[in-house]
């Protein structure tokens, strides 16, 4: 069974909304929650080293249940952009991260059942930003990262293995080139993220 998404992509900690229309929630700072007591900060746009644009399909499987979300991401130097839509190109969230503040909003009645816009930025940044744009964040809360040409893989300060990405690209080819496969090794959540189009551009260097 095919539907929208709803499974978040770090925690199931949701936060339910209800009003009539698009409704905005409190920008939350640049940090998502890894688990009930722990944020986690994001690194900045400019650390992707690149702008992007990209129409990606999200697909999420849990125990027998597929689920699937559309989503179209803008990266520049300064913002990250991102919206999620329904099967049927209904806008159902959307999110702005610039200047160190997230501000996210989802189709109302929609919240308990739908991905945090938070956990969809944090997944597509921890499969794309490299490995030195993770380093110090991960560090403040005593976890850290492991690269190869082909995986990357999340340790807590357990040394337990928690996130596992495969990155299905050719070698010397942009990571979006290949299906991305997110694995919660912890939660049994996979995630598989197919880039549909997608066009990188090198951000201007500094003078």
């Amino acid at each position: 069974m095919i539907r929208t998404l709803k499974i978040t992509f770090v925690t199931l900690v949701g936060v339910m909304l209800s009003a009539c229309s698009m409704v905005s929630q409190q920008p939350t700072g640049a940090s998502v929650s890894i688990n009930n007591d722990t944020e986690l900060a994001l690194p900045l746009p400019a650390e992707l080293g690149y702008s992007l644009t990209a129409s990606q399909l999200i697909s999420a499987t849990w125990e027998t249940d597929t689920q699937q979300l559309p989503v179209q991401v803008e990266v520049t130097a300064d913002k990250v952009v991102l919206a999620g839509f329904s099967s049927w190109g209904t806008r159902i969230l959307s999110l702005q991260y610039q200047n160190q503040v997230i501000d996210t909003q989802v189709l109302s009645g929609l919240g308990a059942t739908l991905p945090q816009p938070e956990q969809v930025l944090f997944n597509l940044m921890l499969t794309l930003w490299p490995t030195e744009a993770w380093t110090q964040p991960l560090q403040n809360i005593s976890w850290h990262l492991v690269d190869t040409d082909n995986t990357r893989t999340v340790f807590d300060n357990d040394q337990q293995a928690i996130i596992r990405i495969e990155y299905q690209a050719k070698a010397n080819e942009p990571k979006l080139s290949g299906d991305i496969v997110f694995k919660h090794l912890i939660q049994g959540y996979t995630i598989t993220i197919q880039t549909l189009n997608s066009t990188i551009v090198d951000n201007p260097s500094k003078s």
